[in-house]
């Protein structure tokens, strides 16, 4: 059942079938094992990178293609839902024409870069994205009347996901049981069945035929394979799958905005987590965006604890402040990169490998 499920691709590493466990539970527990409003958004926001991640690795671990619009298509579907709800009302309705119009554009608009771009040279491509990117953020930032502009939309969910819907008088287990929890536990069951979807995709034949032309795509042309047609469908499907986590991320903040959807700081983290879980593996941006999040998140508080205990020193108190946490973050990434060139899952995976030639 299970191996059905992850379509053959299991882990091969203990160590790394255990983290996987350990971030399934933790995430479908979060609501109960970490009370509060900030370890929630915390878990929230995990999910939501878990499949932007997920399909942007689509792009450049499966594919080798090096893409900046991916932000683009995020942003689409975050003002799909916005859009939506503020002009055509706060139901299920609205949602849903939104949602679709979302997708239909990203369809249209990864589909026409695709056919245009992807006959050129990697680098030239990246530009190319680079470009649409900040071309189309600029024009929503410009479509006040439309998107709010720099201020962005704000907007009402069906009254069933709102935080102010209850659905019992007492609580759960320290939780109460609200449209907030439920608008949680959407975002988990749409992203774990996006997340088997695309393991369905790259382990599929489509999948393999990705990977030859990433290896050389020479060789899988000289076979018969048309390398602009697949990246052409790779582009397509990962930008639906962008423009989904868009909508989830405008669905938990109820709001959207240029900088919430579409900056070139989302653009690097999504870069960043891909390079840290371990490229070519959606197990990767699992373990990446956990590890990425939860660090960005709380590392700040540990300085702040740590510090603490440090004040007496001169130099190192400076250095453990709360206010240097992103030179922290840097230099985690550096180590990471460096013990982990092929990111935390294919380290793992190599070491168990490893041990299974020495134990035969």
């Amino acid at each position: 059942m299970i191996r059905t499920l992850l379509s053959h691709d299991l882990p091969r590493s203990r160590i790394l079938a255990a983290l996987l466990i350990a971030c399934f539970v933790g995430l479908l527990g979060a609501p109960f094992i970490f009370p509060g409003t900030q370890a929630l958004n915390v878990a929230a926001k995990i999910l939501i990178f878990i499949l932007l991640v997920a399909s942007y690795d689509l792009l450049l671990g499966y594919t080798g293609i090096v893409s900046f619009a991916h932000t683009m298509f995020v942003g689409i579907g975050a003002y799909g839902i916005a859009v939506a709800s503020t002009r055509l009302g706060s139901d299920w309705t609205s949602l849903g024409i939104g949602f679709v119009a979302a997708l239909a554009l990203s369809a249209v608009l990864a589909l026409a870069m695709g056919l245009a771009s992807l006959r050129v040279k990697a680098i030239f491509f990246a530009m190319i994205t680079l470009a649409v990117a900040s071309a189309f953020m600029t024009l929503c930032s410009q479509l006040s009347d439309f998107t709010g502009g720099e201020d962005g939309l704000n907007f009402q969910l069906p009254e069933v996901l709102r935080p102010s819907t209850e659905f019992m008088e007492e609580p759960v287990l320290g939780v109460m049981l609200d449209g907030r929890l439920l608008t949680y536990y959407l975002l988990f069951v749409a992203v774990a069945a996006l997340v088997v979807l695309l393991l369905r995709i790259v382990n599929s034949p489509f999948g393999r035929v990705l990977q030859a032309i990433r290896e050389n795509e020479f060789r899988a042309e000289a076979i018969g394979y048309r390398p602009v047609v697949y990246r052409t469908g790779a582009n397509v499907i990962a930008a639906l799958l962008a423009c989904c986590g868009g909508a989830l991320l405008a669905l938990w903040l109820r709001y959207t905005g240029p900088e919430t959807a579409m900056s070139m700081e989302i653009m690097l983290d999504l870069l960043l987590i891909v390079v840290i879980g371990g490229m070519g593996t959606v197990y990767g941006a699992i373990i990446g965006s956990v590890l990425f999040i939860v660090a960005q998140n709380y590392l700040q508080a540990l300085l702040k604890g740590a510090g603490s205990l440090v004040d007496a020193v001169p130099v190192l108190s400076t250095l453990v402040s709360p206010d240097r946490w992103l030179l922290w973050l840097g230099l985690l990434f550096v180590l990471a990169v460096y013990h982990f060139p092929g990111g935390v899952v294919g380290r793992l995976r190599l070491a168990a490998w490893k041990r299974g030639r020495a134990g035969t």
